[in-house]
């Protein structure tokens, strides 16, 4: 049976990858995470010595990094965290899925790019972090192309599943309001963890490595995004479609958000026939699951 270390276990993308690869057989997780808890591995990806001699107990066959420091206005004037575990953690896993020539899986964001195009982003595209999430994230890619052998690092964006997240957010907000306030003149795919996870299995047993690109397929923007989990959920709650402007204006936000962040699966359809599902049916998926 073949070993994974994943890192991050408990989020939502971590809890997917374990639904994902527990259900095949193939593959024993040993799953980690900064807190300790039970069948979690404690460990602390920021420290090199720790992630190598785990990486040397298991031999594993792959190392999958669903760890992140995500929260985007902290990383702002908390930059020597946001470094350590979005740059420095994945150099670590990197150096360690070297040592004992596993396959690493890295997880990496739209916020790489400066979010002032007009054409979905390819991985051909020059980045350009605004915000010190990005530049970290981008600071990890770098990291994992320098110190892994076979890797994937994958870039995703408007992730969800099971844990705390927009959508989790926008059906709370309607339980409370007859009408909810959402910005409309951002631009990104809504991602599911079930799509990403399917992805990044179908990737694992490939010697494709290298970057790509990994959303749902279309695009919308956060209003038009909120008015389909409402439609879907068959809730009545009003939402009236503000620009980023006028939603700063009520509620600071200390990092920029890119406002235009389609990122093309151009590499994946390049190089093989595996296919996102549309973020329509990801989304109609996941709240029939949620909610019934």
């Amino acid at each position: 049976m073949k070993k994974i270390i994943v890192t991050g276990c408990n989020g939502q993308l971590g809890r997917a990858v374990n639904l994902e690869l527990g259900k095949t057989g193939e593959y024993e997780l040993v799953n980690t995470d900064v807190f300790e808890g039970e069948g979690i591995t404690p460990l602390d990806i920021t420290n090199v010595d720790s992630v190598v001699a785990l990486a040397r107990e298991v031999k594993p066959y792959a190392i999958i990094n669903c760890a992140a420091y995500t929260a985007v206005d902290a990383q702002e004037s908390d930059v020597d965290l946001a470094y350590k575990i979005n740059a420095i953690g994945p150099r670590n896993l990197s150096i360690a899925a070297t040592d004992t020539d596993a396959k690493l899986v890295h997880i990496s964001t739209d916020y790489v790019f400066a979010g002032d195009g007009n054409k979905p982003y390819t991985e051909f595209d020059k980045t350009g972090p605004v915000s010190k999430y990005g530049i970290t994230k981008l600071a990890g890619e770098q990291f994992v192309e320098k110190f892994a052998k076979n890797y994937f690092t994958i870039r995703t964006a408007w992730l969800y599943g099971d844990g705390k997240n927009f959508v989790k957010t926008m059906l709370g907000l309607s339980e409370k309001y007859d009408e909810v306030s959402v910005v409309c003149d951002q631009l990104g795919t809504p991602t599911s963890t079930y799509e990403l996870a399917r992805a990044i299995h179908f990737l694992l047993e490939t010697e494709n490595y290298g970057l790509f690109h990994g959303t749902c397929e279309g695009d919308t923007n956060w209003a038009d995004f909120t008015e389909e989990i409402f439609r879907l959920a068959g809730k009545n709650t009003k939402v009236n479609h503000v620009t980023s402007a006028e939603y700063s204006a009520k509620n600071p936000q200390a990092a920029p958000r890119p406002a235009y962040s389609i990122l093309e699966n151009y590499m994946l359809k390049l190089t093989s026939d595996f296919m996102f599902a549309d973020w329509h049916d990801a989304i109609e998926r996941y709240l029939k699951e949620l909610v019934g």
